[in-house]
C-alpha cells in the first residue's frame, strides 16, 4: 500500500502532531478543524517530529526578533541591514539541517531570492493551501518521490510590521534591493501576509513510514 496524503484531506499525522504539541510540547501546530477526526496513533518517531516543530518555532521567532530591531528606524536599509537581520535566519536554517540530518530551507512564491522559489510541486501547493488558509501554521506531508522516504514539516512564515521596511510597495523598496534583484518578486506586502514557508525534509522516518504503509 502506498503511503500517501492529498493536500485537500488532512492526514491523521497533523492530528498526532497537534496533540502532541499541545500536551507535550506547548507549541502549536494548526490544522483545519474538519480534519481533527481521532485516529489510532501512527508508529511514527514522536521525538523527531517534535524536535522538527520546535526548531522551526524558535527560527521563526529568531526571524521575528531580528526583523523587529528595525523598528523606529528612519535610515533606509542597506546590504549591512540584510546581512544582520536576514542572513542570520538563513544561516541557523543550514546549521539545523546539519546538525539533525535534514533538509531545511526557505520557500516563497513571491521571492527575492531564486534560490527560494519552490522547488516542487508539493511546495507549490502546500504554498496555496498556506494562503487560502490562514489558520493553518503547519503540517506534515509525505516525502515526494525524488526525495526517497521521509517526512516533510512545512511551517508558515508570516509578514510582520518590521518587515514592510524592505517588503512594502515596489516603490519604497531600499536601494540596494533595487540595484542587486532585478526579478525581485517579495513586495506589495500587508502585515499578517503570507511571506513563505520554511520547509524540513526529515528522511530518518523511513523506517516508520514502511511499517505505516505495510
Amino acid at each position: 500500500m502506498t503511503f500517501t496524503t492529498p493536500l485537500k484531506r488532512l492526514p491523521w499525522l497533523a492530528l498526532f502532531t497537534l496533540l502532541l504539541v499541545l500536551v507535550g510540547v506547548g507549541l502549536l501546530t494548526a490544522r483545519p478543524g474538519t480534519a481533527l477526526a481521532a485516529e489510532a496513533s501512527p508508529p511514527i518517531d514522536s521525538a523527531a517530529l517534535a524536535k522538527a516543530v520546535v526548531a522551526m518555532e524558535q527560527l521563526d521567532q529568531m526571524r521575528i526578533s531580528l526583523a523587529s530591531t528595525l523598528e523606529g528606524r528612519t535610515e533606509e536599509p542597506t546590504i549591512e541591514t540584510m546581512k544582520e537581520v536576514c542572513k542570520p535566519v538563513g544561516m541557523r536554517a543550514i546549521a539545523i539541517g546539519k546538525e539533525n540530518g535534514w533538509q531545511v530551507r526557505q520557500v516563497a512564491s513571491k521571492y527575492r531570492n531564486p534560490d527560494h522559489a519552490p522547488a516542487k510541486a508539493q511546495e507549490r501547493q502546500v504554498i496555496d493551501l498556506f494562503s487560502r488558509h490562514p489558520e493553518i501554521n503547519g503540517l506534515w506531508e509525505p516525502a515526494v518521490a525524488e526525495q526517497g522516504a521521509g517526512l516533510n514539516y512545512y511551517r508558515r512564515i508570516n509578514v510582520e510590521p518590521s518587515c514592510l521596511a524592505c517588503h512594502g510597495t515596489k516603490a519604497s523598496r531600499p536601494a540596494f534591493i533595487k540595484a542587486n534583484y532585478p526579478d525581485d518578486k517579495a513586495f506589495d506586502f500587508k502585515v499578517g501576509d503570507l511571506r513563505g514557508m520554511y520547509a524540513v525534509h526529515l528522511p530518518e522516518i523511513q523506517a516508520a513510514l514502511a511499517v505505516a504503509a505495510g
